[in-house]
């Protein structure tokens, strides 16, 4: 009987051995995990969770029930130690685990401070996973004053949660803007000013030199203006980083994650691998996608041709970011835009339209679920838009979908 074994039990690892499931494959399958919880959403836990409005059994993908009765082998809690490809085995602790085929849903770390300026000082924290959210729910006191290092989505989402909770908030971000390497001027623009309305003070072009400590725990911050700052905790948002520790060992091939094939297989014709870990060819280029709707349709991609289905994955990159009472929804990838249409609605819904000369290549869209749909389907078909109608908040998008 033919054993499929998943290293990384998230949302792609879950999605994964469903799909295998759903699709009729009637052997042997393992989901391995480090953490100790079910397979759980992560874009809820440093909101709704941590805010205290989600409760943990509302994360859990699927009820543990689902794994039983599809006869899904959880190991939980429980770290690979090796991949020997030649062999065809992983190890687990003392156990050695025979597979036929092998997929890495691995995920990402977060980029973390270095200890030589106080990155392992207590209260400083990163936003990645459930015990990460558990052990800095505590320090949301209303009144406390935290640090906020890095103005990409990850910091500004825990900007917004802190200020939210009452937290006295201060965001530095080292380069000229905050999301200056994802968005535009524009989508900078109106996050500076939604923060600053909620009272965080948001400073750019300006990083962390070090932290100071004090019996071990975080007490202030020296900014790289020489500013001193008291603070109570850090939420460090600096980015995160493929896990691809035992595909480098394993001898796999790495280029900005692990390197697949259009159909998600590695340089082993035995091994796969998916979601954040993964790079794959899109479009010419090689990208890697941070984000769940690409963990769960690479997984199922990656699902069907370890049963032998051979369909390239074509992504359809899509992401939200919730931010106060403000959605955002991104369509597309903005690489290599020349200009930028803005099309303004009432209070604080806009978007923000990207082309690469006359070409639709992305959109983002502020609590503008409307603008965000036709630009995605425009998008997804290879269209473009008309500026002139894009610019006018008053003329109807849907016919740019006939055109």
């Amino acid at each position: 009987m033919s054993h499929i074994v998943v290293i990384g039990a998230g949302q792609a690892g879950s999605s994964l051995v469903a799909r295998l499931r759903k699709d009729g494959f009637e052997g042997d399958i393992t989901l391995i995990g480090a953490e100790p919880h079910l397979p759980y959403q992560r874009p809820p836990l440093s909101k709704a969770y941590l805010l205290g409005e989600m409760e943990l059994e509302r994360l859990f993908l699927r009820p543990e029930s689902f794994y039983s009765e599809n006869d899904i082998t959880l190991r939980l809690g429980e770290r690979v130690a090796e991949i020997d490809p030649e062999a065809k085995t992983v190890t687990l602790g003392n156990e050695v685990i025979p597979y036929d085929q092998l997929a890495l849903t691995t995920g990402s770390d977060p980029r973390r401070l270095p200890a030589s300026i106080g990155g392992n000082l207590k209260g400083v924290h990163v936003v990645r996973d459930l015990t990460h959210v558990d052990e800095m729910a505590p320090w949301l006191e209303e009144g406390a004053r935290a640090l906020i290092v890095g103005g990409g989505y990850i910091g500004l989402e825990a900007a917004a949660v802190c200020a939210k909770r009452g937290v006295k908030v201060t965001l530095v971000e080292m380069a000229d803007r905050i999301l200056q390497r994802v968005a535009a001027s524009e989508t900078s623009d109106f996050f500076r000013t939604l923060h600053t309305e909620y009272g965080a003070d948001i400073r750019e072009g300006v990083g962390l030199d070090r932290l100071v400590g004090e019996n071990g725990k975080v007490i202030g911050a020296v900014l790289t203006d020489g500013v001193e700052l008291q603070i109570d905790f850090v939420v460090v948002g600096v980015g995160i980083q493929p896990a691809t520790q035992l595909a480098e060992m394993a001898g796999l091939d790495l280029e900005n994650g692990i390197k697949t094939d259009a159909y998600g297989r590695t340089s082993d014709s035995s091994i796969w691998a998916a979601g954040d870990c993964a790079s794959f060819p899109y479009k010419g280029q090689r990208i890697r996608l941070e984000s769940v709707p690409n963990a769960i349709d690479q997984a199922e991609v990656v699902a069907q041709n370890m049963l032998g289905a051979a369909i390239e994955y074509m992504a359809t990159p899509w992401f939200w970011s919730d931010q106060y009472d403000v959605k955002l929804q991104i369509a597309g990838l903005n690489s290599g835009y020349d200009r930028v249409i803005t099309r303004k609605g009432d209070g604080q819904t806009v978007s923000f339209w990207y082309y690469k000369g006359d070409q639709l290549i992305a959109v983002d869209a502020m609590n503008d679920p409307r603008a965000y749909m036709v630009g995605k389907r425009l998008i997804e078909a290879g269209k473009t838009a008309d500026a002139a109608i894009v610019s006018d908040p008053d003329a109807d998008l849907k016919p740019l979908l006939k055109a």
